[in-house]
């Protein structure tokens, strides 16, 4: 994607990189012959390049994506919480879970995973989740570094900064603004699966996306969404499978409904066999 903090990469690789690897391996070079999927931040990263250049792609293959729409950020809301790292309710707070297994057990808090973080390196600098989060989508800092979207030691919400978010990177939010348009070029090619126990709560953002995807026409989406039950991160929409295999083959999970959207889609005339060993 294209990012203020880590460059023009959204550009450099759909219009320079791609288009060299096709010339040099005899790829097709056309949007209708292009799929891309991934799983984890793969997964937001595959959603989002077909959002973003539409017609580049035929389809994308979204498994357990990192946050797809910032009412969902893990288990915080950007837009109506004050606070990252607390539930806050009249009269308590409770600290906001960052993983969970499939039983509900807390294995660390918003807080705490941050404070790590901020150990490892400040301005956002530790590698991590987090920080790679806000480096990708925020704004530049007045101090040359990423805007924080909250405070590392108060938890406390940058709401200027969530806006700006919700503009550039919000893929449901940008879907729900903009489908008049990008409706249909989208038609088929969004396909979405995450467990419905996912490690790191990004089932929460996946329901939302959802919902507003089966309320499309005009035209409705035609993709998918799917969900594993009791399945933990990186589900990939295999139900025969335990996660912790099913994980494993990517590959051979997407490939036969990528050759089946081919057959379906290609315009008329299209080489549909020379490249089929």
């Amino acid at each position: 994607m294209n990012s203020a903090n880590v460059g023009p990469y959204g550009d450099a690789i759909e219009n320079e990189l791609i288009p060299a690897i096709e010339k040099q391996f005899r790829g097709i070079g056309q949007g209708w012959a292009r799929f891309v999927y991934g799983g984890s931040t793969g997964g937001w990263e595959a959603l989002a390049v077909q959002v973003f250049y539409p017609d580049h792609y035929n389809g994308a293959f979204a498994a357990c994506p990192d946050p797809i729409d910032f009412h969902a950020y893990t288990n915080i809301d950007l837009y109506n919480d004050k606070n990252a790292f607390f539930l806050e309710g009249a009269q308590k707070r409770v600290a906001q879970p960052a993983m969970r297994d499939y039983l509900g057990h807390t294995l660390i808090t918003t807080e705490e995973n941050n404070a790590y973080e901020l150990a490892l390196g400040d301005h956002g600098r530790s590698g991590e989740q987090f920080d790679i989060w806000q480096a990708v989508y925020g704004p530049v800092g007045a101090n040359g570094y990423p805007q924080p979207i909250f405070d590392k030691v108060t938890g406390e919400i940058d709401h200027n900064v969530a806006e700006y978010w919700r503009q550039h990177y919000d893929l449901e939010a940008i879907l729900e603004r903009g489908w008049a348009k990008l409706g249909p070029e989208l038609v088929g090619k969004i396909h979405i699966y995450v467990g419905s126990d996912d490690t790191y709560f990004l089932n929460n953002a996946v329901y939302r996306m959802e919902d507003f995807l089966n309320t499309t026409a005009n035209p409705p989406y035609g993709g998918e969404v799917t969900y594993g039950p009791r399945a933990e991160h990186c589900w990939n929409g295999d139900p025969t499978q335990p996660n912790y295999l099913s994980r494993l083959h990517y590959n051979t999970q997407y490939l036969p409904k990528i050759l089946d959207r081919i057959q379906k889609t290609a315009p008329k005339g299209a080489d549909l066999m020379s490249w089929r060993y």
